[in-house]
């Protein structure tokens, strides 16, 4: 546990913010309020930000999905 007097953000992982531009998602996706919840297969979990727009769909990541694969690979690269 931090100390009290300690800024919170110096927790923060300073590359937890990426910004994607130019995406192309599911027309659907449209329809979404801020705040709706919904899943992109084998990327996680999401939901509508508050500062979405009719010209700018703004999505938030709340749930990665861990790379087991990726762990398999190198385990079986490693195995060579």
């Amino acid at each position: 546990m931090g100390k009290k007097d300690t800024d919170f953000k110096e927790f923060l992982n300073p590359n937890s913010l990426e910004v994607l531009t130019s995406c192309k998602v599911e027309p659907a996706l449209r329809n979404l309020k801020p705040f709706d919840r919904f899943q992109f297969e084998r990327l996680g979990y999401f939901c509508i930000d508050s500062n979405t727009t009719g010209e700018n769909l703004v999505i938030n990541r709340t749930v990665g999905l861990r790379d087991t694969w990726a762990k398999i690979q190198k385990k079986q690269q490693i195995g060579k």
